[in-house]
């Protein structure tokens, strides 16, 4: 597996595990950095830091093109795939568009329902379509 496909897992796997626990992303962050076992990598350290820095607008976004489904109702899972794409798509210059939503639709195949891969690529395509100049 790539460094930076381990890393949005990592990433997501934090994400996931403070949203279940109502908690601080940063906290568990910061737990799971000290314990090391798996380790986390910078990439991972960088994205789950950005979705707290932007998570107001990250929110926004997904709830205007989640079709119909509030951030609440979404499965836990894809909320955090969807807060880490997102991130990755908008502040992250270094990965193209196509890469992140590729891996997106690659978590949720193997984290999430039948349904979430479709779904994770549509949301992530609308708001590709509406924020990123072509």
């Amino acid at each position: 597996m790539a460094a930076r496909t381990k890393a949005r897992k990592r990433a997501v796997d934090v994400l996931y595990e403070a949203d279940l626990r109502s908690g601080d992303p940063l906290v568990v962050l910061r737990d799971r950095v000290a314990d090391g076992n798996p380790p986390v990598p910078d990439h991972a350290v960088r994205l789950v830091e950005g979705v707290v820095e932007q998570q107001a607008k990250i929110d926004e976004l997904i709830e205007a093109h989640a079709s119909g489904w509030s951030l609440d109702r979404l499965p836990d899972v894809d909320r955090a795939i969807l807060r880490m794409a997102v991130y990755e798509l908008l502040w992250v210059d270094d990965v193209p568009d196509a890469v992140v939503i590729d891996e997106a639709v690659e978590l949720a195949k193997t984290l999430s329902t039948d349904d979430s891969p479709s779904y994770v690529n549509g949301v992530l395509g609308g708001i590709v379509r509406a924020e990123i100049p072509t």
